[in-house]
């Protein structure tokens, strides 16, 4: 199935069914009083957050959503049928806003959650609600209200705690591979990865969480080269970055101390916030470095890049992975801990 994580529709609430002008017509009573029934209320639209879909898809064939009309008022103070519900499943992490506003309607970031985001219109008044001592024939009914109606946006923000981060190539996607279940496409190409993976990291029976892996990033990718800026937004809800660097890359040319510095510049541009999240490097492929070397071409990524915390890995053989996750839960724990004692 193709990925899609953003769409825009348009959803109509029902309109209210309009009340009713009736009298009471009954053998041998000739003129009895009003009996005009109510209409029944427009149908309302919901929004539902369901872990089983995973891409707006569904969204972008079907654009537009109508809710049902309420019928209106009969005689005999009967009141009209209102319209049945409409529920739109979308994936958990889909955040809902306004198009024409911007407001934030709904974050649908828990499974089962149950957001109204088109209410419909309340049923008009029969002309039973209008007699009185002076009126005892009234004729007035009032009609159904309009349902709401809007365009919105629907942005799809993958939920994961850990995000990679780092040049096409870097080995991110094997990364993944090499420390959950998760099997994106992996090849000696820049972007393989097309859209968001997500892997469950399982340390031990009671301990996991779940990494996110991109499109990789390319210099000039704030303004819109490449690919990875599209998908940097899935990155937001992490609690963690782990930027994965080669320390032998092909080209020759290549330095991967500036091309991290590039990234990171990347990031600043495209999201202050985004850029000031922790942050630690992982420099992978030690394995094709020569033995002799790999010391010294360590010290000089991590004095030019200064990370807080520094993991050196192969993904391809899985060297000092099961580090990186041990590492990665407890502090994933501990910020945990934190917010509970603050709450």
């Amino acid at each position: 199935m193709r990925f899609f994580d953003e769409a825009r529709i348009e959803v109509l609430a029902g309109d209210g069914g309009n009340g009713a002008v009736s009298f009471r017509r009954e053998k041998y009573i000739p003129l009895g009083g009003p009996d005009g029934g109510d209409g029944g209320k427009g149908a309302s639209i919901w929004a539902i957050a369901d872990r089983n879909l995973n891409t707006l898809i569904d969204f972008r064939y079907t654009r537009i959503f109508r809710g049902q009309k309420g019928e209106s008022g009969h005689g005999s103070d009967r009141y009209g049928k209102g319209g049945e519900d409409l529920e739109l499943r979308m994936p958990v992490g889909t955040v809902i806003t306004d198009n024409e506003t911007g407001e934030a309607i709904a974050d649908l970031d828990i499974d089962g959650k149950r957001v109204l985001i088109a209410k419909g219109g309340i049923g008009g008044l029969g002309n039973s609600h209008f007699k009185s001592s002076t009126n005892r024939a009234p004729r007035q009914n009032t009609p159904g209200q309009e349902g709401e109606k809007r365009e919105l946006k629907l942005e799809l923000k993958v939920l994961a705690d850990i995000g990679l981060l780092g040049l096409p190539n870097a080995g991110k996607s094997t990364f993944i591979r090499a420390v959950s279940a998760a099997k994106p496409k992996v090849a000696d190409y820049p972007f393989t990865t097309l859209h968001p993976n997500l892997g469950v990291v399982r340390v031990d029976d009671n301990r996991s969480f779940v990494i996110a892996d991109i499109p990789g990033l390319i210099e000039g990718a704030a303004e819109g080269a490449g690919l990875g800026h599209r998908f940097l937004k899935h990155l937001q809800r992490t609690g963690l970055l782990l930027h994965l660097v080669d320390i032998s890359p092909f080209d020759p040319d290549a330095d991967p101390a500036r091309d991290a510095k590039a990234i990171l510049k990347e990031l600043k541009k495209y999201d202050e916030a985004l850029f000031k999240k922790p942050r630690w490097l992982l420099i992978n492929k030690i394995d094709l470095v020569p033995a002799d070397e790999r010391e010294a071409r360590v010290a000089a990524l991590v004095k030019s890049y200064k990370p807080k915390k520094h993991f050196v890995v192969s993904a391809i053989s899985g060297e000092g992975c099961r580090e990186v996750c041990y590492a990665v839960m407890d502090h994933l724990e501990q910020n945990r801990h934190h917010a509970k004692a603050d709450s």
